[in-house]
């Protein structure tokens, strides 16, 4: 159930809110055994929260779409006297003694945190194999990952438990678990929603964001959680639009920007049937697909790679006398990014100034661009290299090669489901707009949502 069919049953007295989290936790218990997906169950808070959402609808107060539906976030998200854990070693027993901003706005538009999910460790990586909290399983199949590092959140939505997971995305982590699961995921322009409460990874690059079952979904939750935060310096002061797309979207003068180079270089060939089907649909919605040159991408993700490794090994120096409560992949991360003298990421921060000036040409001549989210479908969980055109590459780098850059840009992208594999994995099409212009992918997305899934 998406959030909007939820809102109206219980808009129109059919449901409970009460009715819907005993749902949602007996969902929990049916399917999380195997996919693993939560790190932590609010069961009893939970259950209060709807009984007492349920007496204000019962007087005639409805706070919106969000009123006492069942939502997931990302157990980087601090909550007040829940244990927040960052999905590390750490933070193991780490209880919160305050609420992130996105878990005040969304309980103020009504919303009921079920639970806290589970996530790459310290949010550093794409897979959701964690090995202090267990690997999270794709719904689709056991045997592969979710993408990370919002996997837990993916996963949750995908399986039907939740209809809404919040997300991080530094390097593509919510918009990967988007592609990998079949939702949508939407990272947000840097500083439309607050980064207060949220456990840092790069101070530079994290992003906050929904994945969701429907386009409209990730609508209403942007209008929850969207908006400047004083105590988030890095928020904008611009003003929040409404985000919920037309009943019946048009694509009809879209100028949608196809990339002649990097993007479909190198990339699985049913990802690239499936995200050329996409650009053929919105041409016969009455886009115009203009074929551009974009900046030099395989630059950009070494800038991203820099400025991250640089800011999340400075985050987390304070922790780094006691290795062992790392897992090896983040350690080593962690190890290089203290290697990079202090040159290197005062350059990456210059050079991501020049991109950023470039990729605004560039929107000078489209209004979007359409690329894959991710070059392959999941893959499995023991996977640590895959082929792609004859090439064997490093799965952390393959899977991040589309979404990395567009973080040091601070552009908005969705990820949306365009199609599936042979096996039955979904794939995604990334879309990136300018700065803000989340309205307006909501619209292309929606429409073309309809379109491939009418």
């Amino acid at each position: 159930m998406t959030i909007l069919e939820a809102a109206g049953h219980l808009k129109a007295g059919t449901l409970t809110s009460a009715r819907l989290i005993d749902q949602t936790l007996a969902a929990i218990a049916e399917k999380d055994g195997k996919l693993n997906a939560f790190i932590t169950v609010l069961d009893g808070p939970a259950r209060a929260r709807a009984k007492a959402l349920d007496s204000e609808l019962a007087q005639g107060k409805h706070r919106g779409p969000l009123h006492g539906v069942p939502v997931a976030v990302k157990d980087l998200f601090h909550m007040k006297g829940v244990r927040t854990t960052g999905g590390s070693k750490l933070f193991a027993d780490l209880v919160s003694a305050f609420d992130a901003a996105v878990v005040e706005r969304l309980e103020a538009a009504g919303a009921v945190i079920i639970g806290k999910t589970n996530l790459h460790e310290l949010a550093y990586g794409v897979t959701s194999n964690n090995p202090h909290f267990g690997a999270v399983h794709n719904p689709h199949n056991l045997d592969c990952v979710p993408g990370g590092s919002s996997g837990g959140s993916g996963a949750a939505v995908a399986a039907g438990i939740v209809p809404m997971g919040m997300g991080t995305d530094t390097g593509g982590s919510i918009r990967i678990p988007a592609a990998f699961c079949g939702t949508v995921g939407l990272k947000p322009t840097f500083g439309r929603v607050s980064k207060f409460g949220c456990m840092p990874l790069g101070l530079s690059l994290d992003h906050m964001g929904p994945l969701t079952m429907t386009v409209r979904d990730t609508a209403v939750t942007m209008d929850a959680i969207a908006g400047h935060d004083p105590r988030d310096p890095n928020t904008s002061a611009r003003p929040v639009e409404s985000y919920l797309p037309s009943d019946n979207p048009s694509l009809a003068g879209v100028r949608i920007g196809w990339p002649v180079n990097f993007y479909f270089d190198s990339l699985d060939s049913e990802v690239r049937r499936s995200v050329e089907n996409a650009r053929r649909i919105a041409e016969s919605l009455g886009a115009s697909v203009i074929e551009v040159r974009v900046p030099d991408i395989a630059a950009l993700n070494t800038i991203s790679r820099v400025i991250l490794m640089s800011e999340a090994s400075a985050v987390l120096e304070r922790y780094m006398g006691d290795r062992s409560k790392f897992g090896a992949d983040v350690l080593a991360l962690l190890d290089q990014g203290r290697l990079l003298p202090a040159t290197d990421y005062v350059n990456a921060q210059r050079a991501r100034r020049v991109m950023q000036e470039e990729f605004r040409q560039v929107f000078k001549r489209v209004d979007c661009l359409f690329t894959p989210a991710s070059p392959i479908p999941a893959p499995r969980i023991d996977q640590k290299s895959v082929m792609i055109d004859g090439v064997e590459e490093d799965v952390r780098l393959a899977a991040t090669r589309f979404v990395r850059g567009i973080n040091a840009l601070g552009l908005p992208a969705l990820s949306l489901p365009c199609g599936r594999s042979a096996a039955g994995l979904p794939i995604g099409i990334q879309i990136v707009g300018r700065g803000f212009a989340e309205k307006f992918l909501l619209q292309v997305g929606a429409a073309l949502e309809t379109a491939l899934f009418a």
